[in-house]
C-alpha cells in the first residue's frame, strides 16, 4: 500500500503544475467574454448564432465561477429571444459540469 500511495503522490506533485495552468486559461476566459457578453446585452443582439458562438465559448470555462457568472448572465438575456435554445444550454452546462456529488 506504501508504494500505491507513493505513486499516487508522484502522481499528483507532477500534474500540479499542468491543472494550474488550466485554472489559469479559465479565469483568462473571463476578462476574455466579459466585454462580449457586456456588449451582446447591451446592444440588444438578437441574432441566435452569434449569441450561441458566445455561449458555447463560455460553456468550455464555465466551471470557473466568475465565467458561469457571464453565462448565466447571457443564458438570462437569450431566454427572452429563444426559450428552447437557452434551456439546452442549461441542460448542456448541467451534463458538462454539474456535479453528481451536488445532486445528492
Amino acid at each position: 500500500m506504501k508504494e500505491e500511495d507513493e505513486n499516487i503522490n508522484k502522481l499528483v506533485n507532477e500534474l500540479k503544475p499542468l491543472l494550474q495552468q488550466i485554472e489559469l486559461i479559465h479565469h483568462a476566459a473571463y476578462y476574455q467574454y466579459k466585454p462580449q457578453v457586456e456588449r451582446l446585452i447591451a446592444t440588444k443582439v438578437k441574432d441566435d448564432n452569434t449569441i450561441q458562438l458566445v455561449l458555447d465559448y463560455l460553456l468550455d470555462h464555465s466551471c470557473n465561477a466568475e465565467v458561469l457568472i457571464l453565462y448565466k448572465k447571457l443564458c438570462r438575456y437569450y431566454w427572452d429571444l429563444n426559450p428552447e435554445a437557452t434551456a439546452d444550454y442549461i441542460n448542456y452546462y448541467r451534463e458538462m459540469w454539474d456535479n453528481e456529488a451536488d445532486k445528492i
